[in-house]
């Protein structure tokens, strides 16, 4: 691997783990290179000012804000979005449908013409969903609900056939074959729980805000997945 290629790899692993320390030993080993290597490397893009912190032993973290031109993608990054792209247009709701097959319309005219390929003629392609449950709750406006930390009033129909209201704070949704999950939190169970979204009869979106600040709530929900998976209603 060049040089520049791998300056340019550092940085991308170290925006991957975000603010987690990556120690050299770990980058050497996806770099396929000498830790002595790697030192050499983190130096040099600390002197083009490239805002890195840490020290051998540590591990290395990229400060927040720090961007790279936003198109610089190897063929392999342009196949897993297109990939993902596809995943999605093919089973989320219609209006992240239409988002997925327009970026995947952006990739092809932004990335130069020699890369443009790898986007319109993928080497992996995602295949169509069958049986896929329709949604009986807006999915648009329950994505805002999660994004803005707003409590929604559930009538749902468990797997049973029992009918329950719920007051949830919304943490995520969870996309799978043929069905959509939305994690909550439910003040009923004081837990979190995981309702489908072809099984909700009616929502209320509530301008009420949870208690609980989004990203918050989302890592205790993360951290309890890792416990014990999330149960339904």
């Amino acid at each position: 691997m060049r040089k520049a290629d791998r300056l340019f790899q550092i940085v991308q692993i170290l925006r991957r783990a975000r603010r987690h320390p990556v120690t050299a030993e770990a980058l050497a080993q996806e770099l396929e290179t000498s830790k002595r290597s790697v030192y050499r490397d983190i130096a040099a893009l600390m002197a083009q000012r490239v805002p890195i912190r840490g020290e051998a032993g540590m591990g290395y973290v990229l400060d927040h804000g720090f961007d790279l031109p936003p198109l610089m993608l190897t063929p392999d990054e342009i196949e897993a979005a297109v990939l993902g792209a596809q995943w999605v247009s093919r089973r989320a709701d219609p209006l992240l449908a239409r988002a997925a097959l327009d970026l995947i319309a952006k990739i092809g005219q932004a990335v130069p013409e020699r890369l443009r390929p790898y986007a319109a003629e993928p080497a992996a392609t995602a295949p169509p969903s069958w049986n896929l449950q329709p949604d009986a709750i807006d999915m648009a406006q329950t994505r805002q609900a999660i994004r803005t930390g707003r409590k929604i009033a559930l009538d749902y129909r468990d797997e049973q056939g029992r009918e329950t209201k719920r007051l949830i704070w919304p943490v995520t949704i969870g996309y799978f074959d043929t069905v959509r999950m939305i994690v909550a939190w439910c003040e009923l169970r004081r837990d979190f729980r995981t309702f489908r979204t072809d099984r909700v009869l009616g929502a209320q979106f509530l301008d009420e805000r949870y208690p609980e600040r989004p990203s918050l709530l989302r890592a205790k929900w993360q951290k309890a997945q890792r416990s014990q998976p999330s149960c339904e209603a």
